[in-house]
């Protein structure tokens, strides 16, 4: 189902077209890239969630990379990566109510992981092979931190995002998604 969800996605830039093809690569080589067992990369999912009106998304203050990030986490072993974006979203912040903008993966990625100390033990730099979906959900709703993930998380201006992002590797991703929602937005 993985595989042929990433063979069909039809990639925005030539990023995404070269990151499919390393997906695609993996899910061919390694039986185990849906688990940490692969040291070198695994499958992860994440949710880029923005309020009603688009102006806002949710993220959470990863005390990993002390900077505020999406919300999502790694598939360890399932590979429907809708649900696990689903789950980490609702584990990280307390999120009930929010629905899909589009059942299409809205973002392909391939991410550098420094490495970094989880939980007492040194984690190898990998990549995180990435899957993520557009959400919707109001700001109004009641939100809570993951302690042992996360120490905040709080909707942010989309325009403010740069200012509350200190992983510089992320911000294109996340500007390439603001530019992939507001193309469907004026589709619509």
């Amino acid at each position: 189902m993985l595989k042929e969800l990433i063979e069909n996605y039809k990639p925005y830039n030539m990023q995404e077209e070269q990151d499919k093809k390393v997906m695609l690569k993996y899910l061919n080589t390694f039986d185990d890239c849906l688990t940490r067992e692969n040291e070198f990369g695994h499958f992860t999912s994440s949710s880029f969630v923005v309020n009603q009106d688009y102006t806002k998304v949710l993220m959470a203050y990863h005390n990993i990379y002390n900077s505020y990030a999406w919300l999502g986490g790694h598939a360890d072993g399932d590979s429907d990566l809708l649900q696990v974006a689903i789950k980490e979203t609702k584990e990280e912040s307390s999120l009930k109510n929010f629905e899909l903008v589009t059942p299409e993966i809205i973002s392909l990625d391939v991410i550098e992981v420094q490495g970094h100390v989880k939980r007492g033990k040194w984690v190898t730099p990998h990549v995180h092979l990435n899957v993520t979906y557009l959400f919707k959900a109001s700001d109004q709703d009641f939100i809570h931190n993951k302690e042992d993930e996360n120490s905040s998380v709080k909707w942010i201006d989309i325009e403010r995002l740069d200012t509350m992002v200190n992983e510089e590797g992320m911000k294109p991703i996340y500007h390439k998604i603001i530019n992939k929602m507001q193309e469907i937005i004026q589709d619509n």
